[in-house]
């Protein structure tokens, strides 16, 4: 099935808040800076995946959006394919740009992620996160959760909610619900999840595109105002806006522009939820890439998993089969997961602190990463950097996620 497949350059801006700033103005400032990093031009590319989710809840910008981005930055007359699937839209148009590349129908590919979350209509900001549910069930759900909320406090549980800080996204509440239940059934504890949080916030003082770049304690963590029990608003990705871009190619490509920063992709996979929860798309999507990189847990050397809260990184590290079920709490208080534990998790410092504007989020793990492995990460640089996984998921289904992607990378040079 075609040649090996590779990453040749990457971009992202810096993420943050930035209402004076347009779509198409961050477009051309990443697409500038992905070519600036492999010494391409637009003409080297022959065709874009263009990852977005608000642009036609704010702007009524629907259906063409790459179209009109990417021309408005001077990519012109090349075939656009407009990628939306949730928080997991950037890593799936890079799938599409690997896939197109391995099925030998070109040569060298633009993934490309651009979101602004921000708004003054506060009601569309929820609105736009709301979008990546089945919205005719998300109300029962989340009346689900009301009710156990009000049982908890009413048992005397701790669990309060902080509506009146300005709203938060329903995600909020389901990473909650599922941490209060890991809490019940492993004893995981709310310190564990401020350890994850210290722990990202930190990494993210290194990382001068980050959102945030200012640290945090595990007590400052802990003692943030709560938005869900048990998560404080320290364990929460803010909202944000921002572009990443990375730029495939295949081995022949390669060959013809040689470039000693290239990062091999051993594996891309795209993975769908499932209504039943018959099987845990995690699990699924983890399985076929090691698979495909024929490759084991032991061989990962750094990761970039989805932590839209810090129960996110439990969960995940879980359910990719990097510690047993309980212990994703207790690996990153043992420090396991720190810069320079055994496995480095999130040294960009996470969608927590890196930031998350949902179409970019999956692009921006795998800039990192390729900056991880071309050991160009500066004071953030972990140690081992020759295999790398990202794990970036969107929506929801039924109980679970709507989709799941996984990538691994290889450094070459």
């Amino acid at each position: 099935m075609g040649s090996d497949v590779y990453i040749i350059g990457v971009g992202m801006i810096k993420f943050g808040k930035f209402l004076e700033r347009g779509i198409k103005d961050m477009t051309k400032e990443v697409l500038d800076g992905v070519l600036r990093d492999c010494s391409l031009t637009r003409d080297d590319i022959e065709a874009a995946w263009f990852s977005n989710t608000t642009w036609g809840l704010y702007s009524f910008q629907h259906s063409i959006r790459g179209q009109v981005a990417l021309t408005a930055g001077g990519l012109q007359g090349i075939p656009v394919t407009n990628v939306e699937n949730a928080c997991a839209s950037a890593s799936t148009a890079l799938h599409g740009a690997w896939s197109a590349i391995k099925a030998e129908l070109y040569d060298c590919t633009l993934a490309v992620g651009v979101e602004k979350q921000h708004n003054e209509d506060r009601v569309k900001v929820m609105q736009s996160f709301s979008a990546a549910t089945d919205v005719e069930e998300m109300a029962q759900r989340m009346s689900r959760i009301r009710m156990e909320e009000q049982k908890a406090r009413e048992k005397g549980t701790k669990a309060p909610r902080q509506d009146e800080q300005g709203g938060h996204s329903a995600f909020m509440d389901f990473y909650a619900a599922g941490a209060r239940s890991h809490m019940k059934a492993y004893g995981s504890t709310q310190r564990q999840l401020a350890v994850i949080a210290a722990k990202n916030h930190n990494n993210s003082t290194m990382n001068p595109l980050a959102q945030y770049t200012f640290p945090q304690t595990v007590e400052q963590v802990l003692n943030d105002y709560v938005v869900s029990y048990p998560l404080t608003r320290a364990m929460c990705a803010p909202i944000g806006d921002g572009a990443a871009a990375a730029i495939v190619c295949s081995e022949d490509f390669l060959k013809k522009h040689p470039n000693s920063r290239a990062v091999k992709i051993l594996a891309s996979v795209l993975e769908g939820g499932s209504r039943t929860g018959s099987d845990n798309i995690v699990e699924r999507a983890a399985k076929k890439a090691f698979d495909k990189a024929s490759l084991g847990h032991n061989d990962i050397d750094v990761m970039e998993v989805h932590d839209a809260t810090a129960f996110g990184e439990v969960s995940a590290m879980e359910s990719l089969g990097f510690c047993p079920r309980g212990e994703g709490g207790v690996i990153a208080e043992k420090g396991d997961t720190a810069l320079d534990g055994k496995i480095p998790v999130n040294p960009s410092g996470g969608l927590i602190s890196r930031g998350h504007p949902i179409g970019a989020s999956g692009l921006a793990q795998i800039y990192e990463l390729v900056t991880q492995l071309r050991g160009e990460a500066g004071q953030r640089q972990v140690k081992r950097h020759h295999i790398a996984m990202t794990h970036n998921a969107g929506g929801t289904v039924g109980a679970g996620e709507a989709a799941m992607t996984i990538h691994i990378l290889e450094k070459t040079g």
